[in-house]
């Protein structure tokens, strides 16, 4: 994920109310090698579905937080909290497995390894947060990388390439960085982009 600031202002009054917010979340993003791997088994389905929404590569992460809409104001002091959560923890090994797709609408694949880790992470992460008053959604985490998102007219195509992916089991990695993404970039009829806010190694005790 490329980082930037978030931060920047257009001339005009509705493109300035949307550079005053951003949509914030706190991720882990699997290594290139992984993502490749992964999308090797999906390019039949490049081929065979290219009307489903494809989220692009080097989007893919895995959510611990969804803080929503913020104030751009309000993201700059998560960074030294998040910084040093990191600085304090090891790397989580995980890896991708199989597929499956929330409501014959979105289609993901599945995570698995230390998901107690993963767990653990989440939870401190979401402490973090809260610590700092920033209100959000705290929904049950349920670790995936959503892969696309079917047209409003076809949802056969997501479970059908969910099914295809049922047998795959990606090799182990490491979290090596815990990210804070903001996805304020591509709005309107055009696809969402997701770009670093900042991110932080992982570094362990």
């Amino acid at each position: 994920m490329t980082q930037v600031d978030g931060q920047g202002t257009q001339p005009d009054g509705g493109e300035r109310d949307r550079a005053a917010t951003v949509r914030v979340f706190i991720a882990l993003a699997p290594p290139d090698e992984a993502k490749d791997e992964l999308a090797a088994v999906l390019r039949p389905a490049y081929e065979t579905y290219p009307h489903m929404r494809w989220n692009r590569i080097e989007d893919w992460h895995i959510t611990l937080a969804f803080l929503g809409e913020l104030p751009v104001a309000t993201v700059p002091p998560l960074r030294r909290p998040l910084a040093e959560l990191a600085a304090s923890r090891e790397p989580v090994e995980l890896a991708l497995r199989g597929g499956g797709h929330f409501d014959e609408r979105v289609l993901w694949s599945g995570i698995d390894g230390d998901l107690d880790g993963l767990h653990r992470l989440a939870t401190d992460v979401r402490a973090v947060v809260k610590e700092y008053g920033i209100p959000f959604e705290d929904r049950p985490l349920r670790p995936h990388l959503t892969l696309a998102r079917a047209r409003r007219d076809d949802r056969s195509s997501v479970t059908d390439v969910a099914a295809s992916l049922a047998g795959f089991t990606g090799r182990a990695w490491r979290a090596a960085r815990l990210h804070l993404v903001g996805s304020d970039f591509g709005r309107g009829p055009g696809p969402i982009r997701y770009r670093d806010i900042e991110s932080w190694e992982f570094v362990g005790p």
